[in-house]
């Protein structure tokens, strides 16, 4: 089987508030059945890394022999970690979903670092894929994890896992049991109906109900092994999974858990409605927990759940999954660092120095290390062989589209395909890079270049999610309600396949037409058919040429840094 490393790791880094700032992060939002607007359970996922290499893993159903044995590889480092037992049955996968419309996403939050075991042998990417592998339901795989790790050892840090399925859509917190210490211990907390969860390398689970079976789910020990370690010496109702096996600081809050705030500030319209202890619904403003956030008050800690403002569809997750706390003080366009064009990014390291003062550099929910995101969509009111679909993209969320690819497919996209390219040789036939591209050219000019390119993502993504996928639905229902299954799946795999080639064709054409249109800070001129203005005498020159330059606040900052030589006097 093969894979590639998803790099989610913390990276500790000194400093006198001992912050731990994530360079390596990912961020999963999930969404209930009951907050959706078609009913769907929805799970979004950006793997992000600055050595991922974006493609979709794909992997059909099999039938195995009795004593076949599976190499596991570790994702991060690519070393063999050793063999497990082979199924006698696998599921098709599509990426981070299943044939059965189960999807799984991760976030890596790191924990207490004594946990690590070397001697696992299963590492959280492939505990991921073989879960998806092996299990039909979102129970199925908090057992299957469970069943795991218990056999043959977890090989990884801490993590936060989203499962879903048509049905239930569940939060799971686990973390392993260091050397010598086969296993993990976990909460698994199923979301209520109507709410929504968030999580982004920092464990989320602090009290947990004890005798809830259908909403909450833990390991037998997952209290008496934090009270062995001297974590924990209060009563079992008090127990907080978080407080005991990850304790929080000011950077795993502002880098990790804010932006789980501004998905939840952004999706409730800025106002929290969660459950307090006795399940009453409780009211109250998403800026109650700005201080949280920001990393200024740790003990004022946010809601698990929250109600949305309004029923979601596809396209408010995906565009979740663009932020860059606009509109908030971590807003990271308006600032200086931002430079002249409003850039929301800033270059690694995470933090630097001046003049003995250490600074962060915010780390918002699309950053450029992405490799590939997604928005799982698991949808009961169909069949599986309709219902399933892995919304599915690459590199930089904010400058790239998702595009719909059924979990029965029979083969995907070449520009997704596994091979075709990796981080270190270029590919013009794959997604990944040509995103790059179009995500490089609009970093030079962003506040500009980045919302031409919006405005085509949203077309896109819309024609799709409001159209073409639910005229394709029809389409392959009605052969599907005949018995013939293998045209349904030719119906959906020939959909799959040709929408993402198309619209690959179309980047490829944006992103010749972004350095035309921007080419040195020059902006030119189009008519409405997308047609570039020319002069009356040369269809080769243009007119309507425009400077839009920097912005206020840049040139401000300017003036005040070398005004007296700048000055026109």
């Amino acid at each position: 089987m093969r894979t590639r490393p998803i790099f989610c790791s913390l990276l500790v880094l000194a400093g006198l508030l001992s912050a731990r700032l994530d360079g390596d992060a990912c961020t999963n939002v999930i969404i209930s059945r009951g907050a959706s607007a078609d009913g769907s359970t929805l799970v979004s996922y950006a793997a992000d890394s600055h050595v991922l290499f974006g493609e979709l893993y794909f992997r059909k159903a099999a039938k195995w022999k009795p004593g076949t044995m599976l190499q596991v590889i570790d994702w991060d480092s690519q070393k063999p970690l050793g063999q497990i037992a082979q199924a006698g049955r696998t599921f098709q996968t599509v990426g981070n979903m299943n044939e059965h419309q189960l999807i799984i996403g991760e976030t890596t939050y790191g924990g207490r670092e004594e946990l690590y075991d070397p001697q696992g042998v299963i590492d959280y990417g492939s505990l991921i894929y073989i879960t998806l592998q092996r299990a039909r339901t979102a129970r199925e795989a908090i057992e299957t994890i469970a069943a795991l790790t218990s056999e043959y050892g977890y090989a990884s840090e801490g993590e936060s896992f989203s499962i879903a399925d048509p049905e239930e859509a569940w939060v799971m917190d686990l973390i392993g049991k260091g050397p010598g210490g086969k296993g993990i211990v976990w909460v698994a907390r199923r979301v209520p109906d109507g709410y929504i969860c968030a999580h982004a390398n920092q464990a989320r689970i602090r009290t947990f109900p004890l005798d809830d079976p259908e909403n909450c789910l833990y390991a037998p020990d997952v209290i008496t092994f934090a009270r062995e370690k001297g974590w924990y010496d209060g009563p079992d109702e008090e127990f907080s999974f978080c407080d005991a096996y990850c304790p929080i600081d000011f950077g795993e809050v502002r880098g990790c858990d804010a932006r789980v705030w501004s998905a939840f500030n952004t999706l409730c319209d800025g106002e929290f409605i969660y459950l307090d202890e006795n399940g009453n619904e409780v009211r109250a403003a998403a800026s109650d927990w700005l201080d949280y956030a920001m990393g200024y008050n740790l003990g004022h800690r946010m809601p698990l759940f929250v109600k949305p403002a309004r029923k979601l569809s596809v396209k408010d997750v995906a565009d979740v999954m663009r932020d860059h706390y606009e509109g908030t003080p971590m807003d990271m366009t308006t600032d200086i660092g931002a430079g002249g064009n409003a850039l929301p990014y800033r270059w690694r390291p995470m933090t630097f120095t001046v003049d003995g003062k250490s600074y962060v550099n915010e780390r918002a929910i699309a950053t450029q290390q992405t490799g590939f995101w997604f928005v799982g969509q698991a949808r009961g009111y169909l069949p599986d062989e309709i219902g399933g679909i892995l919304w599915f993209g690459t590199d930089d969320a904010a400058t790239s589209y998702v595009t719909p690819v059924y979990t029965s497919s029979t083969r995907i996209p070449d520009c997704f395909h596994e091979g075709n390219g990796d981080m270190l040789h270029y590919s013009p036939t794959a997604s990944f890079w040509l995103n790059n591209r179009v995500a490089n050219a609009c970093y030079k000019m962003y506040n500009h270049m980045a919302a031409f390119v919006r405005e085509r993502i949203d077309a896109f993504e819309n024609s799709q999610i409001f159209g073409g996928v639910q005229a394709n639905d029809e389409k392959a229902l009605k052969y599907y309600k005949k018995g013939r299954l293998r045209k349904v799946r030719k119906i959906v795999t020939a959909y799959s396949v040709e929408t993402a080639q198309k619209q690959f064709a179309d980047w490829v054409s944006l992103e010749q037409t972004l350095l035309i249109k921007f080419i040195d800070g020059n902006v030119k001129a189009q008519d409405a058919d997308g047609n570039f203005v020319h002069s009356e005498y040369s269809d080769g020159l243009p007119a309507g040429l425009t400077q839009p330059g920097y912005t206020d606040h840049w040139k401000a900052a300017v003036a005040a840094d070398h005004g007296d030589v700048l000055e026109i006097k």
